[in-house]
């Protein structure tokens, strides 16, 4: 993996830690599982790319 999809899966966490501790000390806790939820799918459409061509480079090496 690229540095740069690391710097993009730290940046995207520390957003959301940031709004989930904003959010709950206004009181919206509800709103910070929303963006919590809405950061894990983000990184993982984020590293569904990367995902894939894992298991590429696991059937060409087994031979699948």
């Amino acid at each position: 993996m690229e540095t740069d999809l690391y710097m993009k899966a730290i940046g995207i966490g520390m957003t959301v830690a940031v709004s989930c501790m904003i959010l709950s000390r206004c009181g919206r806790d509800d709103q910070g599982s929303l963006v919590s939820l809405a950061g894990v799918v983000t990184l993982l459409l984020l590293l569904f790319g990367e995902i894939g061509s894992l298991f590429d480079a696991l059937r060409d090496i087994f031979g699948i």
